[in-house]
């Protein structure tokens, strides 16, 4: 039997959506968990989805405490296996806006490099 996947399929009004599937309806809802820093989060929802026999909707609504400065992850675990399905990446806050800046100015310089040499060489092989 194949292990279950777990696919988002959006992030709406601090709810993220995916759909679970390949675990059979008839083996009882999937038991899975979401943790943020090896916490457990409260409210992960589970639900079987009408006319399949083996997909799930899985809801996490995104708890305000988890917002924060930088680069914070959310992995959704099957209880069972503890087998990582999912994970949520969620990036905030004016350090990564500095990352992003000085980032962008790294690679300005280097393209003003590339189109010095490249004009050299135009210049040298004409």
């Amino acid at each position: 039997m194949n292990a279950p996947t777990l696919t988002k399929t959006r992030l709406r009004a601090g709810i993220w959506e995916g759909r679970l599937g390949g675990a059979a309806h008839d083996a009882g809802v999937p038991q899975l968990a979401a943790y943020h820093l090896e916490r457990p989060l409260d409210d992960l929802s589970i639900e079987a989805v009408k006319d399949t026999t083996d997909q799930w909707a899985v809801h996490l609504p995104i708890p305000a405490s988890v917002l924060s400065e930088g680069v914070q992850t959310i992995l959704i675990k099957d209880q069972a296996t503890d087998d990582t399905l999912a994970n949520i990446t969620l990036v905030a806050g004016t350090p990564l806006e500095e990352d992003l800046t000085a980032e962008i100015a790294l690679l300005r310089a280097e393209l003003d490099m590339l189109k010095r040499a490249f004009r050299r060489h135009c210049l040298e092989t004409a």
